[in-house]
């Protein structure tokens, strides 16, 4: 679990919707799988970002479960890029100390590709610098659901009381469960909803929206949802006086 070692200005977690790729595309009247790959190359620079400024967590949604649903060539061609940068982005990830792991519905996706998932987790698993999550396949109703049914399995098996349920219990059985909840939320591509996205975990964090689309993402743009961050008063439902007495871990 990403340590507290960040500034208190910083998100310890960081999580983001990369929006805005098959607009870009179409602006630019290209395919939209243009769109996609040009925001492969925005991946790379919220990861830059991160560990030049001490984010310990980043948690990327990338495909999420309603995504099968768009047209065949569209999927088909997000496949083979998502295939393509597993191949190639690991070995430079795993030197730079970043751990990969992916959530979701792994099942619906080719063995190529969940083969190529379980070797980056492997390889990546001992580091420490950064806990990088791919959403993919993901769904926030899904994490709710299979956590209910993790703990309704226990219950049937005896092995728990339905009394013994409670939000920590099911916080425990939710993906991301190792790591503190997402500080910051950025959506790139100017909607300003969560779109099912970590609907658990995004309880009490500070949401920032911009328009620009997630190919033109850059370190300015990153900068200022950051600066943002750290002018908001977090109160975690509480007055302003009593959330500044609290000790920082009950704030996780």
């Amino acid at each position: 679990m990403p340590s507290d070692s960040a500034p208190a200005h910083v998100p310890r977690h960081l999580a983001v919707i990369m929006d805005g790729n098959g607009r870009w595309a179409e602006r630019r009247r290209r395919p939209r799988i243009i769109g996609h790959r040009a925001g492969a190359r925005a991946v790379n620079t919220c990861i830059d970002f991160c560990l030049q400024h001490g984010i310990r967590a980043l948690t990327l949604f990338a495909f999420s479960s309603e995504n099968w649903g768009r047209p065949e060539e569209e999927v088909g061609g997000l496949m083979k890029l998502f295939l393509n940068a597993l191949e190639r982005e690991v070995d430079e990830l795993d030197r730079r100390g970043v751990r990969v792991r992916f959530i979701g519905e792994r099942e619906r996706f080719s063995a190529p590709i969940t083969r190529q998932m379980d070797a980056a987790e492997a390889r990546t698993a001992g580091n420490t610098r950064l806990d990088l999550t791919i959403a993919a396949s993901y769904g926030g109703r899904w994490d709710i659901t299979q956590a209910a049914r993790s703990l309704a399995r226990d219950v049937a098996a005896g092995k728990l009381r339905p009394e013994d349920i409670d939000e920590s219990a099911m916080s425990a059985r939710m993906t991301l469960a190792d790591l503190p909840p997402p500080d910051l939320f950025i959506r790139t591509g100017g909607d300003t909803r969560i779109s099912n996205f970590l609907l658990w975990q995004l309880a009490y964090t500070e949401l920032w929206f911009t328009e620009a689309l997630w190919p033109e993402l850059d370190a300015a743009t990153l900068r200022r949802a950051i600066d943002d961050f750290a002018r908001r008063e977090r109160r975690f439902g509480l007055t302003g006086a009593q959330a500044a007495a609290m000790p920082k871990e009950t704030h996780e």
